[in-house]
């Protein structure tokens, strides 16, 4: 759906800073797609602080965590965070349950769909026809549509609820007792790859799972009680404390767990995500304390734009749109920059594309197009 107000949104209206962390989350996802992190990762560059950044915005193989791992932690969080304002807002004005839960579920099917859409035009070679499970979008579908039926739960309800995902997910990777597929914590051999070869007839070359979208459903509730927490009636710096005291005692209680259950992104497995949740917890209040709070505004509108519009500029990058902006100024870049090498002329061409890619965004800020679903 887009909505075309009559004006731009005040940032009075709304959470600017659930708009900077999901606009600067987004920005990095972008720069993904464009080359930009495997232009860092080149081997020339090895042993050098640039590849060392770069390595944080790689997956961990197996058993670790770097930067890139809480990228969809982050955006199921977010979505939570956002569901809490919207169908507050809505109940507030009085609209009824069942439209709400109507809405939701043509979100979810939406969401779901542009998954499969993703991997139908763009597929991933080699990768199975049921790849698509392991993207953001179906698990978020999901995760959307659990969390909404949690919404008007009291927060113990929705707590004890969490914590039940993640002690199932543990039981059954623990005592799935099928030959081939009875070791939880051992890539190709677990739970969740039973599961795949039952749902999709094969195995991710990555190791990744379908199954991540239950225990990955904590988060989103989580951001649906951070959400509900920061529009109650209390004191901002109340709620910062709160919130940075809550995300401390996530990534501390995952760290103790993961001597026990190893953190690891790709079969999210309960140490991870409650490390993760933690760490959502803190981006959450820090970004409140500096937007919301402190005001301070200069320079998170770059980042807020972005976060406007980010289902949009997911679809656009992943669907071809990155490499329409390449066709574009990749001439230009190799024959203004090709004299200082092709490495130099490729991360240039990467920049200008994603500056594209951030102007579309502005460009429909602007013309007060806001796409959503």
């Amino acid at each position: 759906m887009i909505d075309a107000p009559k004006k731009i949104p005040d940032p009075a209206d709304r959470l600017m800073s659930l708009d900077f962390f999901r606009g600067f989350a987004m920005f990095l996802l972008i720069a993904e797609v464009t080359g930009l992190y495997a232009i860092l990762a080149a081997p020339s560059l090895k042993g050098t602080i640039t590849q060392a950044i770069d390595i944080q915005f790689q997956h961990h193989q197996w058993n670790g965590l770097h930067l890139w791992d809480l990228g969809q932690p982050f955006f199921m969080f977010i979505s939570g965070v956002a569901m809490a304002f919207s169908y507050g807002k809505r109940w507030e004005n009085g609209a009824k349950w069942g439209a709400s839960f109507r809405h939701v579920l043509k979100r979810s099917f939406l969401l779901f769909l542009f998954g499969w859409a993703i991997y139908f035009i763009d597929p991933v070679e080699g990768a199975p026809g049921g790849a698509f499970l392991y993207d953001i979008l179906p698990q978020l579908s999901f995760a959307c549509l659990i969390a909404f039926l949690m919404m008007r739960k009291s927060p113990p309800v929705q707590i004890i609820f969490t914590f039940g995902l993640l002690i199932l997910t543990e039981l059954l990777y623990r005592l799935w007792a099928v030959p081939g597929f009875n070791q939880p914590f051992v890539p190709g051999q677990n739970f969740g790859s039973y599961i795949d070869m039952i749902l999709i007839g094969k195995l991710s070359d990555g190791h990744w799972v379908s199954f991540n979208a239950v225990p990955l459903v904590s988060l989103t509730i989580w951001g649906v009680m951070a959400g509900q927490f920061l529009r109650a009636q209390r004191r901002a710096l109340s709620k910062i404390k709160i919130l940075l005291t809550a995300g401390f005692i996530g990534i501390a209680a995952g760290y103790s767990l993961s001597f026990i259950t190893p953190i690891i992104r790709r079969i999210s497995t309960s140490s991870f995500v409650i490390i993760s949740g933690g760490f959502c917890l803190l981006a959450l209040a820090l970004s409140y304390w500096l937007i919301d709070v402190l005001k301070i505004r200069p320079g998170i509108k770059f980042f807020a734009i972005v976060g406007m519009n980010p289902l949009f500029i997911y679809l656009f990058a992943q669907t071809g749109g990155e490499e329409w902006f390449r066709h574009i100024v990749q001439p230009f870049c190799l024959g203004l920059f090709g004299w200082a090498g092709e490495r130099p002329a490729q991360l240039v061409t990467s920049l200008a594309v994603l500056a594209l890619l951030w102007f579309l965004c502005y460009w429909l800020y602007k013309k007060k197009i806001f796409i959503r679903v």
